[in-house]
């Protein structure tokens, strides 16, 4: 039996709250000061009264050690190597204090769950994301992805029989982190619902009626590290202390795949926020990372934080459209997030099934309980998600390993996204823009049986991007009509406008048809059409002056650190960073 290690990186940490507002109450308890005859004569001073001082937590960056914090009076509460960050609880002078020195606060941003949509309630089994993406065939070849480990950053994983043993019977799973309060055990500790399902689709061993693998990925090994709550929230702090514990544990339990099924709203380049820079660490590991697009919907701009960046696979979902047994009406879920990313980067990579998926959950966790009619009143439960669709390219990846742990993450992307068949309409005319598709519907199968590198992440060098040496920019642009396209692939514009008409999406038989889709001169693997990036220069961050939000919002060296970062109230209120919750069932 495989043994976990509880091993913390810091015994020094102490977890304090999830919440980032933190108030101090100092009360004089002397008996003089509460007696009665003070209290009814009126006596109570005001130095009696509770000293109320408001505390944020931030992350610090900069040229700073644990002892400047400590002598501004500033409570530390993680300590995260990996990107060279400290995270206190800062009031409003040591805030003063530690901006006057040139460090760099900034706020521990909350992040929610990606994934949970409500719908039509399905009166029949639906097809497994093994079968959508033929992992079934790869299943009946005694592909299974053995020898692989798999992190899913999450809400916790419930250890339920399809995901505690593999596909035969053997046990499977190392542990649970904690990053929330630095531990490990080896006991499961989930209560909202969203991590065990989330794992349940990449990994789940037991089969359907017709004996195919509900999981994607049967036999990978599992550790859970739970950074989000019951109601699927969390904080930067937290999800970056996972992953450093994940990038920390690489080589012991050979974690090669992790699961992000979260996102928040950028509020920086890609480069300069710490959760991507905690991120960029793990691919540059070695760890391919595979995180949500987002349930933001087809607006142009909607990828989140950490999706948009440019190195990782960042996932967009399916539906089948409520028949399984014809894909003819199988569309792009309206739910799910498009690009591009502000820095010109196209996003997603792929899609993948992520409407109405069957998944494990017990029907006492929170999520099912608020949901019973998408309870069966066992232990499976149907949610929808891109979440759920960044699952199962989580699965897809760790057969790829399998068969081949020689692959890069770069390789990995690579050949995911070449092997992907793209939606056509009867004209051979892309479906859907690439902003909303990506590179077209993995097909585990081919991407498995590809031989493809050196067509992901061209021209990026993480080295340099993570020193601050040089950062990227992608090659989409904006024509005099405002639509989005991509340098020799124009032909796909896109005004951000979402069809849902199956008659233009999904009427022909060819809708999913990979014919000749990486042959044609403007198909995704064309040296220029769509990996390819630039260096990035300021003064043409964009063709169009006026195309973003404010062209120096983010070029501002004080960004982080502006007199509005610790009195404007959006900079708390609108800084969710969860599990992606629930959309509309598709």
């Amino acid at each position: 039996m495989m043994k976990f290690i509880p091993t913390k990186l810091d015994a020094s940490i102490v977890w304090l709250s999830a919440s980032m507002l933190i108030v101090l109450v100092v009360i004089n308890l002397s008996p003089g000061n509460l007696s009665s005859s003070n209290l009814s004569q009126g006596k109570v001073t005001n130095e009696q009264f509770p000293t109320v001082v408001e505390k944020k937590s931030y992350l610090i960056q900069g040229p700073v050690d644990k002892q400047t914090v400590i002598e501004a009076g500033a409570e530390i509460t993680h300590t995260l190597r990996l990107i060279n960050t400290v995270v206190a609880n800062l009031s409003k002078i040591q805030f003063d204090m530690l901006s006057e020195q040139g460090l760099k606060l900034i706020p521990n941003f909350s992040i929610e769950t990606d994934g949970w949509a409500v719908g039509q309630r399905i009166n029949f089994t639906p097809a497994s994301a093994s079968q959508m993406t033929n992992a079934s065939q790869l299943h009946s070849a005694g592909i299974l992805g053995s020898g692989i480990t798999m992190v899913v950053i999450d809400s916790g994983v419930k250890s339920m029989s399809g995901i505690r043993q593999d596909a035969y019977g053997r046990h499977r799973v190392y542990g649970t982190y904690n990053a929330i309060e630095n531990k490990t055990s080896m006991n499961d500790d989930e209560a909202s619902g969203h991590g065990t399902h989330v794992a349940s689709i990449a990994l789940n061993s037991e089969r359907d009626i017709n004996g195919n693998f509900y999981g994607v990925a049967p036999n990978t090994r599992l550790i859970s590290i739970k950074a989000f709550d019951e109601a699927g929230m969390g904080n930067y702090a937290d999800v970056i202390r996972g992953i450093e514990w994940a990038i920390y544990f690489k080589e012991r339990y050979n974690i090669r795949v992790m699961n992000l099924s979260f996102s928040t709203t950028p509020r920086s380049f890609y480069w300069q926020d710490p959760l991507n820079q905690a991120v960029m660490k793990a691919w540059q590991a070695g760890i391919v990372v595979v995180t949500s697009a987002g349930n933001r919907g087809n607006s142009p701009m909607g990828i989140g934080v950490p999706g948009n960046i440019p190195y990782v696979i960042t996932v967009g979902a399916v539906t089948d459209n409520y028949t399984p047994d014809d894909t003819s009406d199988d569309r792009l879920a309206s739910f799910s997030s498009s690009g591009p990313t502000v820095e010109r980067f196209v996003k997603p990579e792929i899609v993948a099934p992520g409407g109405h998926l069957m998944g494990l959950m017990e029907s006492k966790m929170r999520i099912a309980s608020e949901h019973p009619e998408f309870h069966d009143g066992g232990k499976y439960f149907t949610m929808s998600g891109t979440s759920q669709s960044s699952a199962v390219v989580s699965g897809i990846v760790a057969l790829m390993l399998s068969v081949d742990a020689g692959l890069t993450p770069d390789d990995v992307k690579c050949r995911l996204m070449n092997s992907a068949k793209p939606a056509r309409k009867a004209d051979g005319s892309w479906a859907y823009s690439p902003f909303q598709q990506g590179a077209g519907l993995v097909d585990a199968k081919s991407a498995v049986e590809s031989g493809e590198s050196g067509c992901a992440n061209r021209n990026l060098d993480i080295v340099k991007d993570l020193d601050g040496s040089q950062h990227y920019a992608g090659v989409t642009m904006i024509n005099s009509d405002g639509e989005y396209y991509t340098r020799n692939f124009e032909s796909a514009t896109w005004k951000g406008e979402y069809d849902q008409s199956q008659g233009y999406t999904w009427s022909t038989a060819n809708a999913w048809n990979d014919a000749n889709a990486w042959n044609d001169a403007n198909a995704w693997n064309d040296a220029n059409a769509w990996n390819d990036a630039n260096a990035w220069n300021d003064a043409n961050a964009w063709n169009d002056a006026n195309a973003w939000n404010d062209a120096n919002a983010w070029n501002d060296a004080n960004a982080w650190n502006d007199a509005n970062a610790w009195n404007d109230a959006n900079a708390w209120n609108d800084s969710t960073v969860s599990i992606n919750l629930w959309v509309e069932q598709e």
